[in-house]
C-alpha cells in the first residue's frame, strides 16, 4: 500500500512533461512503492474554447469536444510511457473536464495528497495576469504543498 499520494498535474506542453520528469527523478526510485502517483490533465469544456454561439456552435461543440478528449487521452497516456521508463509503478491517470485551477485543486482534496507538482509555463506578470496562473492559484488554494517546477531557460544560440 502506498504511503504518500503525489498529484501532479499535466498538460501537452513540454513545461509540464519536464515537471513530471524533475519529480520521477527527485522522488521515485526504481520500482518505487512507498508513492501513489495521480497524474490529472484538466480538459476544457468546449465551450470555454470555442469563441461562438448559436446554431454554427452547436455543429462545433461535439467535434470540438472529441478533439479536447483525445488531446487528454494523448497527454496521459505520454506521460504513462513516462512513468514506465521510469519504472515507477502505482501510477494513477485521469482526464477531468473543467478549469485546471479548480481540477488541481479538487484533485489533490479527492486523493487526499501530500504534495501537488505543477509545471511552469514562465508567462510573466503581465501574461499570466491575463491568462490566470494555475500555478499561483494551485499555491495559495490547494491544501497541500504545492511544488512548481520550472524548466530551465534554453540556451541562446
Amino acid at each position: 500500500m502506498a504511503d504518500k499520494v503525489l498529484v501532479i498535474g499535466v498538460d501537452e506542453t513540454e513545461h509540464s512533461f519536464y515537471a513530471l520528469r524533475w519529480m520521477l527523478q527527485h522522488f521515485f526510485g526504481p520500482n518505487d512503492i512507498s508513492h501513489n502517483l495521480v497524474i490529472v490533465h484538466a480538459k476544457p469544456p468546449p465551450s470555454s474554447v470555442l469563441a461562438i454561439s448559436g446554431p454554427a456552435a452547436e455543429n462545433v461543440l461535439p467535434l470540438l469536444d472529441e478533439d479536447l478528449k483525445k488531446i487528454g487521452n494523448r497527454t496521459v497516456q505520454r506521460a504513462k510511457e513516462i512513468c514506465i521508463e521510469h519504472k515507477v509503478q502505482n501510477v494513477t491517470t485521469e482526464v477531468v473536464e473543467g478549469d485546471a485551477r479548480n481540477v488541481m485543486c479538487d484533485a489533490v482534496e479527492k486523493h487526499h495528497a501530500s504534495l501537488l507538482v505543477v509545471g511552469s509555463h514562465n508567462y510573466g506578470v503581465v501574461k499570466g495576469m491575463n491568462l490566470g496562473s494555475v500555478s499561483a492559484y494551485c499555491a495559495h488554494h490547494a491544501h497541500c504543498s504545492v511544488m512548481i517546477v520550472k524548466r530551465p531557460p534554453k540556451p541562446m544560440e
